[in-house]
Order: structure tokens, then sequence, then C-alpha cells
């Protein structure tokens, strides 16, 4: 996917060039009034032509609207550009990347199921695996996120093979298509559903490479610009349509049609935002590796990565998110938080994907709500910093680290 041969920012641009097109128009075509932006329908409700028109929406065969909990035109517009860049059947938006998550494991499990789960991942993802499954009967074990670790840990009940490429916070990758090639080998065939919330459309395709089901926090790169909660599910008609039924008419996991429009809006830049911020991310890691203070630098780009050579492999970029580690010992906790509060041009906020270069301490907060002996097990050291890039200069937000870290 990756080739060395054009050098990283003509891979960038081609990208950028692939998708651009699909941002702009995909699931927009002009209104029948000559708009070119599809309006915010805010209506709960719709009305019927007749009582046999209401009758054969209601038993599916009519596309009217209905209800807003059930469909609408802006959000159903939203969710023919993600698939669209997905290169899917079908996307269900959501109302957070939560819902996408919880929806899609709780449209195809049931109690009794198995899930296997990454160990470094999203901690309300983790929370959700660890906390809340096993209080409706469903199980998951945690691995690390290579398929042997996979192989050795599926049941006869495993129904998800759940996936989080790279992962947050440590940047590991994951061999989508070798997952893929387990499940496909198994006699219950499990799904696999991967979170491609840090890549994002630009960088992978999970779809491509086997996998049944992509969850997405749209909140971060795909809205980007921070102004937004959503979610979404992408894959095939039948799945998508599953966990429509549940999280949406079923838990009522409903996006707002002015969410979606802003998610659409953002979306029309997207390709672009993400060719900047990936390169940024790309040049920032390789500073920070040859940088004294900094113990360990966590990017795909980077030759030193584990997961190097499989991010060459299955990813059309390295993404805009890296992680670095600084002290060590009793003093990493103390040091990473000390070069945080250094920072002027990155911001501290958590979240990701937006127009600010977002820097954030996991082990005292996105992550503090794991277990310390969990956290250590997924990679996550208490030094750890996590950095989003965003749209600034490039030598901007270096200065700004080296004036941090010095």
């Amino acid at each position: 996917m990756i080739d060395p041969s054009i050098g990283y920012a003509e891979q960038l641009r081609r990208r950028a060039d692939a998708l651009a097109t699909l941002c702009v128009h995909a699931g927009e075509p002009p209104g029948a009034d000559g708009s070119l932006d599809p309006p915010i329908v805010m209506s709960s409700a719709f009305a019927f032509e007749s009582a046999e028109h209401a009758a054969r929406a209601f038993r599916g065969e009519d596309d009217a609207w209905i209800y807003g909990r059930w469909g609408n035109p802006t959000v159903s517009a939203l969710e023919a550009k993600l698939a669209a860049l997905e290169g899917a059947a079908a996307a269900c938006a959501t109302a957070s990347g939560m819902a996408a998550i919880s929806g899609a494991v709780l449209a195809t499990c049931e109690a009794g199921d198995h899930v296997v789960a990454p160990r470094s991942m999203y901690a309300e993802s983790a929370r959700l695996f660890r906390e809340r499954l096993p209080k409706l009967g469903i199980q998951t074990t945690f691995v690390d996120g290579d398929a042997g670790a996979y192989a050795a840990a599926m049941t006869p009940r495993t129904r998800i093979l759940y996936v989080e490429t790279p992962s947050n916070p440590t940047l590991g990758v994951t061999d989508v298509g070798a997952i893929a090639a387990l499940a496909r080998g198994a006699a219950a065939r499990p799904l696999v559903v991967v979170d491609g919330t840090f890549a994002t459309p630009f960088a992978q395709a999970p779809l491509a490479h086997g996998a049944d089901l992509v969850v997405h926090s749209m909140t971060k790169g795909i809205g980007g610009h921070g102004d937004v909660i959503g979610g979404a599910v992408v894959g095939g008609a039948e799945l998508v349509g599953a966990v429509r039924d549940t999280v949406i008419k079923g838990f009522g996991g409903v996006l707002s049609p002015l969410s979606a429009w802003l998610v659409a809006r953002g979306l029309r830049t997207f390709a672009l935002r993400q060719e900047r911020a990936c390169a940024t991310a790309a040049a920032l890691a390789a500073h920070l590796a040859a940088h004294p203070r900094v113990v360990r630098v966590h990017h795909p780009s980077l030759s030193s990565h584990p997961g190097h050579a499989v991010a060459a492999r299955q990813m059309f970029a390295y993404g805009a998110l890296l992680s670095f580690e600084v002290g060590s010992g009793d003093d990493a906790l103390a040091r990473g938080r000390a070069v945080l509060e250094s920072l002027r041009v990155a911001t501290h906020a958590v979240s990701l994907g937006d127009v600010r270069t977002l820097v954030v301490h996991p082990a005292s907060t996105t992550h503090s709500t794991m277990p310390p002996e969990t956290r250590h097990l997924a990679g996550i050291a208490d030094g750890l910093l996590r950095v989003s890039c965003g749209l600034e200069g490039t030598a901007d937000l270096i200065a700004d680290f080296d004036r941090a870290l010095g």
C-alpha cells in the first residue's frame, strides 16, 4: 500500500487525490431546488400520502420517511458519503463512537458468546468489554494484537474478533488480513470488527482486507473540527441493517440531523486535512525519535516500530497520531505531566482528529480507568504522551515540543 519509492509526501498527495471527489460529492447531489448543501431536516415525523402509503412504509415496502429515530434525510446523506469512503454497501451513523462500538457488539452477540479483543485499546471500549458486557453474559479475552494470540484465545463460542488498529494510545498495528483469515478458517466464523478511528478511511480500508464491520468515532478525524459528537458502523447491508435495528431503533442511539450536517461538512475537507496532519505526524515522530530526552516514540512510519512492515502493507498512510515516552521509573509520571504543561502551541485536551494539535497524558486521564497492571500490560507507560497532529505549521510544532522537552 505504501510505496517508499515515490516518497511519503507523494504517497499522501495521491491518497488525498483519490478520495477528494468522494469527500465533496458522495451522498450530496444538488437538491430539487438547486441547493448544493443538503438541508438540515429537523422534523421528528413525516407525513404520509394515504393510509395505504403508511401501511406500505411500515411493512418495509416503501422507503418513505416515517419517524426521526428510524431515519432522516440529512443523516442518510451522511451515511451514503461514509459508505462511499469505506467502499462499503451500507453505513449507519450513531450518536457517538461508543454507540457504534456497543451497537456492533450487541447486534451480533448474545449471552454465552465470547469476544477476543486487544489489550491496548481505547479505555472506554476496554471498559465495555471488561465490565459491562459480562453483566449480559458476554465474555472477553484480552490479547496482544498479533494473529497468533487471537488464534490461541478463540473458542467455539467466539463471535467477534475485535481489532483496534492503530491502537489507542500506543499505535500498535494489527494485521487485519491475518485476523480475517483466522475468522474464515474457524467453524463458528466469528465476525471481524475493526475500530478504524485512529486511521480513518484516509489511511486504511479494513473491509478490503476482509473485515466484516468497521466502527468509527466520527467525533475525531472524520468530523475533524472538534465541534460534533458522532459514530458510525460501516460494512455489508445485512450486518449494518442489524446494527441499525439494534442501536438506532432499539436503543435510541440516534445522531441528530444537525450533527450529521456538521460531520458531512467536515468530510468535504477530509482528504486535505488528513494529508497535512499525516505529513506532520511523520515529521514530528522522526524528530522526537532523535531527541535525547525522549525514551521511545510510537508511530508506524518509524522503521523501529514493530508494526511498521504490516502498516506499510495494509495502510495508505501512517496516520496523524503518535505517542512518545519521557522519563523512566518513579519520575515518569511527573516528567510526562511537566512536558505536557510546558507546551504552548499544542493544546492539552482529550479527543483527537481536530484541526488543533491535541496532547494528552493517558495514564492520568483517558486510560486512568484501567487498572495499573492492565495499563502496563497494554504498554501504556506512566510517562507516555499521546499527540494528535492538527493543521498548525510543522516547524512551529517541532519547536514547541523541543521547548517543552527542554
